[in-house]
């Protein structure tokens, strides 16, 4: 069985507090076994180490598969994105209430873009 097809697989989220509150509301709330979270309110007084260490925390996580940041945050640790390079968990950034989604700083994007030629996409 792949990796991801195995059942109880989790989303992480990494975000300002609407979006949190929105997927929490949504139902991806999850504590593991050691009592950590799946999600990680980002505010003005969250350091960009308590970011980057939740990430990575998320990345090395066996039941998380998704991992969905708000592009604005990402921006923060883009160095650590960019040094992702498995399929699982997969990165998503999304967009914020106050920013919206910018697909040029997207750097999973811009890696999937160049797997393809223009004639995969037609």
């Amino acid at each position: 069985m792949s990796h991801s097809a195995v059942k109880g697989k989790l989303i992480a989220v990494i975000g300002d507090e609407d979006t949190c509150t929105g997927f929490l509301l949504g139902g991806i709330g999850e504590l593991n076994k050691k009592r950590e979270p799946n999600f990680l309110v980002v505010d003005k007084g969250t350091s960009r180490h308590d970011i980057e260490e939740t990430f990575r925390g998320f990345l090395k996580r066996e039941d998380i598969a998704i991992i969905l940041i708000n592009q604005t945050i990402a921006e923060e640790i883009r160095y650590v994105i960019d040094s992702h390079d498995q399929p699982v968990p997969a990165v998503l950034e999304i967009p914020s209430k106050d920013a919206p989604y910018d697909s040029s700083k997207d750097s999973i994007l811009r890696r999937a873009k160049g797997m393809f030629s223009a004639d995969d996409l037609r």
